[in-house]
């Protein structure tokens, strides 16, 4: 035992003359990471998010530089081909973005209807002739939402694209009733929601647009796929629209 604890000092000894006889720059090579890499980590990232948006470089630069100011701080969960096309610099730009964003949102509801349509075949298959549970009747707002035809829209506070889809509708003219998924029955918690969203009070005071907690209605459904989700009632039964 002792001539193994002496042969380790031995080592050590002979190498540490080695390592303080290297320059700082070696030294420091050796004890951590280069800057250098970690540069080019962040900018391969940076280039791989912005190829799955469909923009530049340049452009993904100028998304984080936007959501670093004001525009972060009003909309702070806004994807970045809304971030550019509200604030685009010209009307090249503006089409540009928006029909990017149409090809995207195109492709992300095809891969939410063929979930849908995945789901619905597994319902059928291990739970043959059983009911799925029907939303519950509601007066939130002093608005019944079953059966009053108008549109349900369901979303979440940590949603990426929540705040984007609602203002779409909102700048429609969509009349809907907005749920509010993991809102805690908390009112402070969904008029925090609103605001970040830019809804129009006008709207909810003329009840064109509600605010309602969510209170497991979203889960009641069983309908596949993720936040924001539009629901109507179509011939008794709530369904998921594209």
């Amino acid at each position: 035992m002792k001539l193994q604890t002496a042969l380790a000092l031995a080592l050590f000894v002979g190498l540490a003359p080695w390592v303080s006889a290297q320059p700082a720059s070696q030294q420091d090579s050796i004890m951590q990471p280069s800057r250098v890499d970690q540069s080019q980590i962040g900018q391969s990232r940076d280039e791989r998010l912005a190829r799955d948006w469909g923009l530049g470089t340049e452009e993904w630069t100028r998304y984080e530089e936007l959501m670093d100011g004001p525009l972060g701080i009003y909309s702070p969960n806004l994807d970045p081909l809304s971030a550019l096309g509200v604030e685009a610099r010209s009307d090249e730009e503006r089409r540009r973005y928006a029909e990017l964003q149409v090809h995207a949102e195109s492709r992300r509801v095809e891969k939410l209807l063929a979930y849908q349509r995945a789901y619905d075949d597994a319902w059928q298959r291990l739970h043959p002739g059983l009911q799925r549970v029907s939303l519950p009747d509601a007066t939130l707002g002093g608005m019944s939402i079953a059966g009053s035809g108008r549109t349900a829209v369901f979303v979440k506070d940590d949603c990426t694209l929540c705040a984007s889809f609602v203002q779409r509708l909102q700048a429609a003219g969509t009349e809907f009733d907005l749920y509010m998924v993991g809102s805690r029955q908390d009112d402070a918690r969904i008029r925090d929601l609103a605001k970040r969203m830019q809804i129009d009070p006008t709207r909810v005071r003329s009840g064109t647009i509600t605010l309602n907690h969510d209170g497991g209605r979203w889960l009641s459904l069983g309908l596949a796929g993720e936040l924001p989700a539009v629901v109507r009632q179509v011939n008794g039964q709530w369904q998921r629209q594209p």
